[in-house]
This record gives C-alpha cells, structure tokens and sequence, in this order.
C-alpha cells in the first residue's frame, strides 16, 4: 500500500486493521501523534487528512492510501515551527505535553473551518459564525487537556486566528485557573 504522510511517499504493507495512528506509530516511526484513549474521545491523535481533523485511532489505514496525511511532525520542527506550535509554547499550552500533538493538529484544522465560514454548534449566525472564546472552546471540545491548560490553549488559537486580545487581567486568568481546577474548559 502505499501512503503520503507530510509529503513523503511510504510504501507498508500493514495489515487492513491497521488504524492510521498505528501505522504513523508502529510502522513509519512517526511518533507525534499520541495515543490517548484509543476509543476517538480525548484527540490525542488527532491528525489533518486533506485538511480535515480525524481521530487517527479510529480510521483505517487502508481508507486513506490516496489522501494527504499530516501529523504533527508535517507542520513544522524545531527551527521552523507552525504558528500554533510556536504560540503554544509562548502560551505555555502544552504543559506535560502529551495532548499538545492532537490539539495542534486539531486548532489548524478547526482555523480552517472558521476560514471556510463553517459553522459550530456554539455559532449564533449559521452563515457568519464570529471567532470568539466560544466558538473557540465548542470547535475543540474534542481534544482533552489533563494538565488543564485550557486557557492557554485558547489563548495560542486566539492568538493565530487574529483575534487575541492584549492579554487577560490577573482576575480573568484567576477565574480561569478556577474553572479548570474544576474540570471546565473555558477561554
């Protein structure tokens, strides 16, 4: 079979239960993506097919011999990150890093979505959804951060997507950190 994963041609033969994550992982050494959950609930291996945000744990190699796969290790390296790699880590969103892969992958595709003018459940105007904390927080309820640095996270986005604010005041990253230690995602 044969494969373009961030632009490189692979030819494996795995075998046709093989799930993309694995195949990245197990077959073609590339270890970014993560596995989390293994059951497509916390998107920890999310990863970009023809542009799109999958949960790689649960898509079939096989499905995508002729799609474009990029994981986190096709959108930049040290030296030359994505401008979402380089905003997590000027937010501190990251911190054990282990989710980090999948909510990078999945905030360049959901920047997409709100390019393309694609509305969320969280949209009030179907055919003009604002980029706001939000839509933010609605369009990445499928990436799980343990370390709770959802705040962050938000915040690198907000940053990329052209929309951050100067900066939050100590009150609002306060009420913030609260929210998290209670288990809530918000901007």
């Amino acid at each position: 079979m044969h494969f373009t994963i961030n632009g490189q041609s692979y030819d494996a033969e795995p075998d046709i239960r093989t799930s993309v994550l694995d195949l990245c992982r197990e077959h073609l050494g590339l270890t970014g993506s993560k596995k989390g959950c293994d059951h497509g609930q916390c998107g920890a291996c999310t990863v970009l097919i023809n542009g799109r945000r999958v949960n790689s744990c649960l898509t079939l190699a096989v499905m995508h011999q002729d799609d474009e796969i990029t994981t986190i290790e096709g959108l930049g390296q040290p030296g030359n990150l994505h401008a979402l790699q380089d905003a997590f880590v000027r937010h501190d969103g990251y911190q054990c890093g282990y989710c980090t892969p999948g909510q990078i992958c999945s905030a360049v595709g959901m920047l997409d979505e709100v390019k393309k003018g694609w509305a969320s459940h969280a949209s009030g105007d179907l055919t003009d959804p604002k980029f706001d904390d939000a839509e933010i927080s609605e369009r990445m309820s499928g990436n799980l951060c343990r370390c709770a640095a959802y705040p962050n996270i938000v915040d690198a986005i907000r940053e990329v997507g052209d929309t951050a604010p100067k900066g939050r005041s100590a009150d609002e990253k306060d009420a913030a950190m609260d929210a998290d230690a209670r288990g809530e995602m918000v901007a």
